[in-house]
């Protein structure tokens, strides 16, 4: 496939519904784990009949449309419908609140809403009510009074929709998560989207995997899968949806997945619950577990294995790690991990028990990958080789500047904010970072989340967070001491582990013999209440709210201060 002869987005999909036809595409996992398919032909017919839908409806370039909906088929269709009639997707999280609809609404002005169901639709039905907002039409995927569903569309000519959207076009608006305050509306371009795709289907491609099973279960409003969709389109793989996060590991089972996406907190839970498994077993068990550990952590490092050695990982290769990729359905060639810093233990674990995890890195405004690690060549403390249709430099104070197709064209409406992180062309990262020789990229610190102490120290609190976070025993944590004489900590417990005080500070005691004298945890509170996005603790995407919590626990955090 030549990338860069395509005009747009809707362009590859049509190229590809072309080659695949009656090939199943899409798939639907059903209560009873049974699966439905559409393939491409009847994908394109539904991307049709919506298409029209929409153009009777005047939908027209520049024209937004607000998709709200979980993971499943019709997410891909409808976006691929607003495409094909040259309008602009806006994707919303299904965890928003009626306050951010409502700032959503008013900031983008969609011309329509297709939404999933009746919850969705309430919340934010009455968040434009609140703001006397009207859409000019709602589509449902399923019954919802008064809406128009889906499946009652009709066709009503014959016509294909062949887009008029060149590269340098907006094909959506994706909201960042709001970490220090309202998201903003990252514009990101058909070309910038596509050469994306160029570079990840050339990863992919490296497994040698016709046609290949992928399970998408992260919000596609987020950008990191929202790109993954197109990606998909390009190598003419099989989608499976699993829009349940408490039936993954179940639907695992059904896709039989080839590549999963996911980011670093589900890798993490994943390291929990295997450690944990694996301290409960026989001391067989855990003795050949801990010896897959050792040869393939020896092996992947590239460090020499005796003969015997050799005999002994291929062994384990087919009694431990086949057994391991088997409770992931079995033809699990790669896990990628995005959307944030993939903590290196959890990935030299991973690796080490033949789950090739590659770590990459990106941001929502750069459409979104920058770099990503090569399956036949991975560092797990980095976060791969600058994709090939970038540029990346790293400035003097360490940002990590990046230029190319990919980043977005603008925030919408907001010159200001745009004018700030592109300048001569070039976007500001906000992270810190160093690029080697071979081309490969570490992520050194964050600007933005940096800590600095009274002694003037520069400490990453992210980094201590996961390191926490890696105890069973510890689900969230924030690290506080911005002009302080040391660090402290808020903790959120595992609610099935009874902990006292002395407990938690073996823990934190444990933590601290990986970190230098300043990054330290001096004291830590434990809370009741968990981060999360209802008490806008969480952004959508998993991230903590630092200003929030701040906010929240200002006395609580001060009295660690206190003499």
């Amino acid at each position: 496939m030549e990338f860069k002869s395509l005009n747009n987005l809707y362009e590859l999909y049509q190229s590809q519904a072309d080659k695949f036809k009656d090939s199943p595409f899409l798939f639907r996992i059903n209560k009873d784990k049974s699966t439905n398919a559409l393939t491409w032909v009847e994908t394109s017919r539904q991307i049709n009949l919506l298409a029209q839908y929409l153009a009777k409806q005047s939908v027209s370039k520049g024209d937004r449309v607000m998709l709200l909906s979980e993971g499943r088929p019709e997410w891909m269709i409808s976006d691929l419908s607003i495409l094909a009639v040259n309008a602009i997707t806006v994707p919303n999280y299904t965890t928003y609140t009626e306050k951010d609809f409502e700032y959503i609404l008013n900031d983008c002005q969609p011309k329509g809403l297709i939404v999933s169901n009746t919850k969705l639709f309430d919340t934010v039905s009455s968040a434009a009510k609140k703001i006397n907002y009207n859409f000019k039409f709602i589509i449902s995927f399923e019954e919802i009074e008064n809406i128009l569903n889906i499946n009652q569309l009709t066709e009503t000519e014959q016509n294909n929709f062949t887009s008029e959207a060149k590269r340098k076009d907006p094909a959506c608006i994706i909201y960042t998560s709001g970490t220090q305050g309202n998201p903003k509306g990252v514009v990101l371009s058909h070309g910038g989207i596509l050469s994306n795709c160029e570079d990840a289907k050339n990863l992919v491609d490296k497994l040698e995997i016709k046609q290949p099973r992928f399970l998408t279960w992260l919000p596609l409003s987020h950008s990191y899968e929202h790109t993954v969709q197109f990606v998909q389109i390009s190598l003419g793989a099989q989608i499976y949806y699993s829009p349940i996060i408490e039936k993954l590991l179940e639907n695992i089972k059904i896709a039989k997945p080839h590549v999963m996406t996911a980011v670093p907190r589900f890798y993490n839970n994943l390291y929990n619950k295997m450690s944990s498994s694996v301290k409960k077993s026989s001391v067989i068990k855990r003795s050949l577990f801990f010896k897959t550990l050792e040869l393939g952590a020896k092996k992947f490092k590239k460090e020499k294995l005796s003969v015997f050695e050799n005999i002994l990982n291929k062994i384990l290769d087919k009694i431990v790690r086949k057994k391991i990729i088997n409770n992931f359905g079995g033809n699990l060639k790669a896990f990628v991990s995005g959307g944030g810093p993939l903590d290196k233990n959890v990935g030299l674990f991973l690796n080490s028990l033949g789950l090739k995890t590659l770590q990459g890195y990106g941001l929502t405004e750069t459409s979104p990958v920058v770099s990503c690690n090569p399956v036949d060549d991975i560092r797990i403390d980095t976060v791969g080789k600058v994709f090939s249709n970038n540029l990346v430099k790293i400035a003097d104070d360490g940002e990590i500047l990046v230029k190319g197709e990919n980043v977005m064209l603008e925030y919408w409406h907001n010159p200001k904010a745009t004018a700030e992180v592109i300048q001569n062309g070039w976007l500001h990262t906000g992270d810190i970072g160093e690029l080697d020789s071979e081309g490969y990229l570490k992520i050194t610190d964050r600007k933005k989340d940096i800590i600095v102490t009274l002694g003037g120290d520069n400490i990453s609190p992210s980094k201590i967070e996961n390191l926490l976070c890696l105890h069973d025993e510890i689900e969230q944590a924030y690290v506080h001491g911005d002009n302080e004489k040391y660090l402290s900590c808020l903790l959120v417990l595992n609610k099935n582990i009874k902990l006292d005080n002395t407990q938690i500070q073996l823990l934190i005691d444990k933590t601290n013999k990986s970190l230098t004298a300043i990054e330290k945890i001096k004291k830590f509170k434990t809370l009741d209440e968990e981060f999360t996005i209802e008490n806008e603790l969480l952004t959508p995407t998993m991230k903590i709210r630092r200003h929030k919590i701040k906010s929240k626990y200002k006395i609580e955090l001060e009295k660690f201060y206190k003499y």
